[in-house]
């Protein structure tokens, strides 16, 4: 009898990565799951990307190298959803063109998602910085734990964070949810935790799976140079979290309580306003809140020196 095993589809938008994705490829042909695909799709890049991945394509068919189209908007989020309408697998994983994968990866996540009902496999990604230089821990022991609806406050205030290459969904996952393509930053934040709040369930593995390279040209580096334009983007991204949230109910104390906090950052955005006014509360509610974010400067302030003096005594 033959044994049919789930397929993979893996998504990889690139964009002038010739230094760094070849070795990416490397990483996913090594896994010790094979029944994949990935998909190569180039968001315009300009560089010799596809000269260099060719002898990779001509080797391994489960390779496919595609342009996205025009009618997908340009950048990360239209790259993923034109990766998404066409993925054939039963699950779903992003994988970065610069960073690495470990050799488990998507074994320990099938095998996970095959014996446990649920809908994705988060697991923890670690950072490194220009090379790579690790020697890969290939036990199958590890600890894990259920993620459900209660942790979408944990997700949102990243106590857990959900990185975009860190999770393997199933493809089910993606019927009624896409990215949203105008966004620049936090695009999978707001996404993942939309999917979240619908009340599926998953699981996490304690266990380093995946590498993420970090440098000068990576996304993350030009929105913490203050890039308008990402900012502006990150603001959209909160607005349509606390809009989901908010039809949904699924808003806390505490989960008001971080967003009027991180509104303080956004003041030229008139955050806290919108936010305020989404929530439709009562007058000595607003009045409370309005307290809050006028005084938070003085409680912040408190909060340095009293760490200050703490680390002064230590």
């Amino acid at each position: 009898m033959k044994v049919l095993f789930p397929k993979v589809t893996i998504i990889m938008a690139t964009y002038n990565r010739e230094i760094y994705i070849v070795e990416t490829l490397k990483s996913i042909i090594n896994q010790s799951f094979t029944n994949w695909e990935c998909l190569i799709i180039d968001d315009g890049g300009t560089d010799n990307t596809v000269a260099v991945i060719s002898p990779l394509l001509e080797e391994d068919k489960r390779f496919q190298y595609l342009k996205r189209p025009e009618k997908y908007k340009k950048g990360l989020p239209g790259t993923r959803n034109y990766g998404l309408d066409l993925a054939k697998g039963d699950y779903v994983i992003f994988f970065d063109d610069d960073d690495i994968v470990h050799p488990l990866n998507l074994e320990l996540c099938v095998l996970e998602l095959s014996r446990n009902d649920v809908s994705f496999c988060r697991y923890i990604r670690n950072v490194f910085y220009d090379d790579f230089d690790y020697q890969f821990d290939m036990s199958k022991e590890y600890d894990t734990f259920f993620i459900g609806i209660n942790d979408v406050e944990r997700l949102l205030n990243q106590d857990l964070p959900f990185n975009s290459c860190a999770v393997l969904w199933k493809k089910e996952c993606f019927t009624n949810n896409r990215y949203v393509e105008h966004l620049l930053h936090a695009e999978e934040w707001e996404l993942y935790s939309r999917i979240l709040s619908t009340g599926i369930k998953g699981i996490s593995i304690e266990k380093s799976l995946f590498f993420a390279r970090k440098h000068s040209n990576s996304m993350t580096g030009q929105y913490y140079r203050l890039d308008p334009i990402r900012t502006s983007s990150n603001v959209d991204a909160i607005l349509l979290v606390l809009k989901n949230l908010q039809e949904k109910g699924l808003f806390s104390h505490s989960l008001i309580r971080y967003f009027v906090t991180i509104s303080y950052g956004f003041k030229e955005y008139d955050l806290f306003n919108k936010f305020i006014n989404l929530l439709q509360l009562t007058f000595f509610e607003k009045i409370k809140w309005q307290v809050f974010y006028a005084t938070f400067p003085l409680r912040l302030s408190a909060y340095r020196i009293k760490k200050a003096i703490k680390t002064f005594n230590k």
